[in-house]
């Protein structure tokens, strides 16, 4: 009981402190003249010398950047895997991450496109698995007759190489991308996606009747050592590319690509003559021949590709590798691959199935040939998720044992 008459006077105290102050201000403030009640009456009066409310600076300053940039996007996607291959003294039954990407694009000045796109999944034992910089390029397209981008990006060769891995739809691209396209590359080359770091100018130009241009052609000059790597040699890569649209959804072209690969190390050529920290180029020329056709849903597409040049004999993985400069004289200097796929929906835009024929020789010749045969099918449950399940058959007639397994592919891919 006594808090509470405790409480009770402490309130009583302190109204009657308040009142009193009140009191005491009012008595301290001087009574109103006849000017101040005027001035009370006549609003205006009492603004008229008040300057108008101005922009804040932050308004402006947004108002300055949004001028400048504009349409900017962060976006991302990632690949879940589970992995089972019967392949004879490399079996694998595995949950992998395939892919996690984020990235960030926009304009500058409405004509200049940019992107920065970033791999974060993978660990640092090997590049081949490392997070990286994938992409990171500026282009400008005031006129889409003649853009012009900048940076590391996507090679301009072959159809397959610049599609999504979402939109391509199998567990990996084909082998003719994969080994000659820049992935996992026949020379040697550490793990670059299909990019480089270079200049390309692109375009579309001749338009029909109706508007749709029937005609585009690409091509680059790049360092041909992949990406986050600067030039070797000294030498640069030209790639490029042409195709023709003579009816929507169609197209078909050609691609050449010619260059070199170089590692500064050591290494024994042929005549027995040892080289020292050493500069060793090796020349790589490349053709492709492709078509496709998209139309209701319905996805077809086949390619052709051929390579002349040698190859190192070890992958760059690692950084004591790049000093490896010896050859890989047992696989020649040849090598093509060729594939055909067809997707057909069973819901369109819902449910797809689809089949490859995938096939690569290292040397150009059948003894060294591996094919892969597959089957698959998607689902999205929404625009967000997809779901994806492939069986493959392989014949590698590399393999010293049996030459043939089973794969068995099942992702979930989830993309914002």
């Amino acid at each position: 009981m006594r808090k509470y008459f405790f409480l009770v006077f402490m309130l009583c105290a302190v109204s009657a402190f308040s009142q009193e102050n009140a009191d005491s201000i009012q008595q301290l403030q001087p009574a109103p003249t006849a000017d101040s009640i005027q001035q009370q009456q006549t609003p205006e009066a009492s603004t008229a010398n008040v300057p108008a409310p101005q922009p804040s600076k932050t308004k402006e300053a947004m108002k300055k950047f949004l001028g400048v940039f504009s349409d900017i996007k962060f976006s991302g996607y990632g690949m879940l895997q589970y992995t089972y291959s019967s392949q004879e003294g490399a079996k694998t039954n595995s949950f992998n991450i395939r892919l996690a990407r984020i990235s960030l694009e926009g304009r500058i000045l409405k004509d200049f496109f940019w992107k920065a796109q970033l791999q974060i999944n993978g660990n640092t034992s090997t590049l081949g698995t490392s997070p990286r910089m994938v992409d990171y390029f500026i282009e400008w397209q005031r006129f889409p007759f003649a853009m012009i981008k900048l940076g590391q990006f996507k090679r301009p060769f072959t159809f397959e190489n610049p599609i999504h891995p979402i939109t391509m739809g199998f567990m990996s691209y084909s082998q003719a991308i994969s080994k000659l396209s820049g992935f996992s590359d026949r020379c040697g080359e550490h793990a670059s996606n299909g990019r480089d770091l270079g200049i390309q100018l692109q375009g579309d130009f001749l338009k029909n009747s109706a508007g749709r241009n029937l005609l585009h052609y690409q091509i680059g000059v790049f360092n041909g050592q992949g990406i986050n790597t600067g030039d070797v040699d000294n030498r640069k890569d030209v790639i490029g590319g042409l195709w023709v649209m003579p009816v929507k959804g169609l197209r078909i072209g050609a691609f050449g690509w010619t260059g070199s690969y170089a590692r500064k190390g050591n290494w024994t050529d042929e005549n027995g003559v040892e080289h020292k920290n050493e500069v060793r180029t090796l020349p790589k020329n490349r053709y492709a021949i492709s078509a496709e056709y998209l139309v209701k849903d319905w996805t077809f597409r086949a390619e052709y590709v051929h390579s002349q040049g040698k190859a190192f004999k070890t992958t760059y993985q690692k950084i004591p590798d790049d000093a490896d400069c010896t050859v890989n004289e047992a696989i020649g200097d040849r090598a093509d691959a060729f594939y055909a796929t067809v997707t057909a929906p069973i819901i369109k835009e819902k449910l797809h199935v689809r089949g490859r024929y995938d096939l690569y020789r290292r040397s150009k010749e059948w003894g060294s040939a591996k094919t892969l045969y597959e089957i698959g099918a998607d689902y999205s449950i929404c625009k967000y998720i997809i779901i994806m399940a492939e069986y493959a058959r392989v014949n590698d007639r590399t393999l010293s044992g049996n030459h043939n397994y089973n794969m068995i592919d099942v992702e979930v891919q989830l993309k914002f």
